[in-house]
């Protein structure tokens, strides 16, 4: 029913949006003379922001076309070499040219960016997508929408996620160096653990854990103590609608988008109401940087998909309720899985001091989790001053951490 009213207010919501719209494009037009008065601005400023908290976010495109390599543009080309109902494997590939042109080698090796499926959409991690991309061809996970799946394709649940992974490392087609934004971190190292048990030749060559709930016992959050306290049939019954027609995956039961970004909007409420001051303050100022930097953020913000019932409550079951990752309770398709068994994939950990999410101890547990790598192939990172977004992307990432992960990396590169 919930989601059905969230279609029905978005739809009634739409004479409103277009009415803002064209009240937007009133007063921008350069024929309105008095667009550029203080009543202009104003109320410019006013229709502007009302149409983009009406209307529709879908999702983002890519928007990568090239990298800056020692300084000469390099070309980069997306391709997807792999697909499945739930997922697509994306490939961005800079010119080899270029890349020599650039003084650049061209062999380096591939780093596959896995995004969290946890409401946002992979293109979230744009900013750290471009930010490898000045050193390695990069491959990410762009997860499917759930509403979107036809319910003849079945299930998708926390075990064919890892199964998900697995096939994705071998069609890259040499080992490849992983790095697990947030949620992805448990299945990520379960996937590198099997793997590496099977002596698998494509297992990771490393896997960097950014801000991930590998053991969420320690520093809980807000998150983690919703899921401790609330037992696991109230998220059945609460968290879990019914995708309504006309969507392709009508009658599929879904954790929706929309509720997680309520969730993560609720608990920085004040933020996200001063960020829109300051953004109706710039569009009155003519200060169109800084609106232009706001509205990208929230249109990658608010840009939300659902995922299946299944994922999310096994998610919720395994790894923030009974820790079985931690504990050597997982069992994978009837196996145990067994992080020691990790022997030369090296391991780097980064977390954020001020991480509201995964607080600062959960990411840096693998550590402990996998004796037998060697000490010159690990990496334990906490970066002052950031919080969760600020460990995958902005200029501490940029100029901190990144460097820090690329050391690790042609670390590694330089003993296979």
């Amino acid at each position: 029913m919930l989601y059905a009213l969230h279609e029905a207010a978005y739809r009634s919501a739409a004479p409103v949006s277009a009415a803002a719209h064209m009240m937007r494009d009133f007063w921008r037009s350069p024929f309105n003379l008095a667009g550029d008065t203080g009543l202009g601005r104003n109320l410019h400023a006013s229709a502007d922001l009302l149409a983009n908290l009406t209307r529709r976010y879908g999702k983002p495109a890519w928007r990568i076309s090239a990298t800056t390599v020692n300084g000469h543009v390099v070309p980069v080309t997306c391709d997807k070499p792999w697909s499945s109902p739930w997922a697509a494997l994306r490939h961005f590939r800079r010119d080899p040219d270029a890349l020599r042109a650039a003084g650049s080698q061209t062999d380096r090796p591939a780093v596959l960016i896995v995004a969290p499926l946890s409401g946002h959409f992979a293109t979230l991690l744009r900013g750290t997508v471009e930010t490898f991309l000045t050193d390695y061809d990069v491959c990410v996970t762009d997860w499917s929408n759930a509403r979107d799946v036809p319910i003849l394709e079945g299930r998708f649940g926390f075990h064919d996620y890892v199964d998900t992974l697995m096939d994705m490392l071998g069609h890259i087609g040499r080992r490849a160096h992983v790095v697990a934004v947030c949620q992805p971190g448990p299945a990520a190292l379960a996937a590198t653990a099997l793997m590496s048990e099977d002596e698998d030749p494509l297992r990771p060559a490393s896997l960097t854990l950014m801000g991930s709930p590998i053991d969420a016992r320690f520093s809980p959050t807000v998150t983690n103590r919703l899921a401790e306290e609330r037992p696991f049939s109230w998220f059945q019954s609460n968290m879990i609608y019914t995708v309504p027609w006309p969507y392709a995956g009508t009658l599929r039961r879904v954790y929706p988008g929309f509720v997680q970004l309520y969730s993560f909007m609720s608990m920085n409420a004040e933020a996200h109401q001063e960020a829109h001051r300051r953004y109706f303050d710039h569009m009155v100022r003519g200060d169109g940087d800084s609106a232009d930097k706001h509205r990208e953020f929230y249109d990658e913000y608010l840009s939300v998909l659902d995922l299946t019932e299944e994922f999310y409550l096994e998610t919720i079951d395994i790894v923030f309720q009974r820790y079985l990752l931690p504990k050597g309770e997982l069992i994978h398709d009837g196996r145990k899985v067994d992080p020691a068994a990790i022997a030369d994939t090296a391991l780097m950990t980064v977390e954020g001091e001020r991480d509201d999410i995964s607080g600062v101890g959960q990411t840096q547990a693998a550590h402990h989790l996998c004796p037998n790598i060697p000490e010159n192939l690990r990496e334990l990172y906490v970066q002052p001053g950031v919080g969760h977004y600020g460990v995958f992307n902005g200029r501490r990432f940029e100029q901190e951490i990144y460097p820090r992960v690329r050391d690790l990396i042609d670390r590694r590169e330089a003993l296979l």
